[in-house]
């Protein structure tokens, strides 16, 4: 990117203060529909959608805006341009969640420029959490640096944050049947997935399709935390896209490339 990276600090007073004016307001008391796709939309998921449009352009007008809420063609035409540095956003990850009352949910959103992540930031508006990275400079949670550290578990110790229901029948079967681990967890939102395993909580991470806003902010923060992270194909799970990708983490590298060599063999 040519310019000056936006400030995160001035970022993420940004996100901190839509969440909390548009999402926590709306919290248990939300009106919904449905998709053609079947995901639930709600009325959260729009105003916070279009209050960070309004003040991102007003802060870094030369930046473009690319929303989940947006048509899958005009997502296309903005990724079509890849030196043109773009926002991503999911205003609203977890809507399952936010709708259903459950407390796990946050904003996602990321610079993209050149086909690379250049920042990260995920904010959960329930625990005040704000959680940052900048392509080579490292990540963050509430401003204290991130750093993973090695598990010294085997397979079958760990706990796994796994969405069963986007996996191959197959893989699926074998993981109920024969599990390597101790347990597993799906929490519903795959950017503070991304986020708490950049902290060190959960082991394993297992996730067989998210779109392009679900991993673009948290694959760099998990990234810059020190994680490792795979297709199940072996691929590095961002691409500047519009193509599910599966994703198989963990914070401790070693233990992601074992977690992944037993994937593989058993899918």
């Amino acid at each position: 990117m040519n310019h000056a990276l936006p400030d995160l600090d001035r970022l993420s007073d940004i996100v901190r203060r839509a969440a909390r004016e548009e999402l926590l307001p709306r919290f248990t008391r939300v009106t919904q529909e449905h998709k053609a796709d079947g995901s639930i939309l709600t009325e959260a998921d729009l105003a916070i959608d279009a209050h960070l449009r309004a003040e991102l352009h007003q802060a870094w007008p030369d930046i473009a805006f690319l929303s989940e809420e947006m048509d899958a063609s005009e997502q296309q035409t903005l990724l079509d341009n890849p030196a043109q540095p773009l926002w991503c956003l999911d205003p609203l990850d977890g809507t399952s969640n936010f709708a259903a009352g459950i407390p796990f949910f946050g904003v996602s959103l990321a610079l993209l420029c050149d086909g690379l992540v250049e920042l990260g930031l995920i904010y959960d508006p329930i625990r005040d959490e704000c959680f940052t990275g900048q392509r080579d400079r490292g990540a963050w949670l509430n401003g204290a640096r991130l750093q993973t550290t090695p598990i010294q578990l085997p397979l079958k110790q760990c706990i796994a944050l796994i969405d069963l229901k986007r996996l191959a029948p197959a893989l699926r079967q074998r993981l109920i049947e024969t599990p390597p681990y101790h347990s597993q967890r799906n929490f519903g939102s795959c950017a503070l997935e991304w986020a708490w395993l950049a902290t060190g909580r959960g082991h394993l991470y297992l996730h067989g399709g998210q779109k392009l806003w679900d991993f673009a902010a948290g694959t760099r923060i998990f990234a810059e935390a020190g994680g490792g992270s795979y297709t199940l194909e072996g691929e590095a799970v961002f691409v500047a896209r519009l193509v599910a990708r599966s994703a198989v983490a963990s914070p401790d590298p070693a233990l992601a490339q074992t977690w992944l060599t037993w994937l593989r063999e058993t899918s």
